[in-house]
């Protein structure tokens, strides 16, 4: 194997973030803000963790595990905000004032990145208690996914460098090439 990472999984990272924005403007987004809306936010949130889960495994096995895990966060991260910027989209559609703010598309992406940040600008603030209660739920998740997710991430390219210097470690069963 060379030194040089496959252009494609160079590329990669950037396609699939630019997919999931594209689809996040893109996409119809007629469904109210009520159950089945939280519901989705939970079952897509528990699908993005079944996702992270199943990455980190691909990193361990990884020939270029760092690479990998580049591709792992460039994936998750935006999913993970573009799930709380489309809650909050259907949430201000659903009531109206909720925020500070009326937020059209790009300015849910807005808020989210900002409370991600933590800069907090003060500009678009939630002002009901449901957007209070997301808002809330964002922070912790975004806490988690800094700290937490990071220091995972972190320990499965360490694996994967560990397994990579190991010739007898056995490879993935699903067939994982990068």
């Amino acid at each position: 194997m060379t030194g040089r990472p496959p252009v494609g999984a160079a590329v990669r990272p950037l396609v699939t973030a630019t997919a999931l924005v594209l689809a996040y403007y893109l996409l119809p987004m007629d469904e109210r803000f009520g159950g089945g809306a939280a519901v989705t936010l939970v079952l897509g949130l528990a699908a993005l963790l079944l996702l992270f889960l199943w990455q980190l495994r691909s990193i361990s096995y990884s020939p270029q595990p760092r690479l990998r895990a580049v591709e792992t966060l460039a994936t998750t991260v935006p999913l993970f905000l573009l799930l709380f910027a489309t809650t909050y989209f259907l949430l201000e559609r659903n009531v109206p004032g909720s925020f500070s703010e009326t937020l059209d598309r790009t300015g849910a992406l807005y808020f989210t990145l900002t409370v991600f940040s933590t800069v907090g600008f003060g500009d678009i603030v939630a002002s009901s208690e449901s957007a209070r209660i997301v808002t809330m739920a964002q922070m912790t998740a975004d806490v988690l996914l800094v700290g937490v997710a990071a220091r995972v991430v972190v320990g499965a390219v360490e694996s994967g460098l560990r397994r990579r210097e190991t010739p007898d470690a056995a490879p993935p069963t699903s067939g994982e090439q990068t």
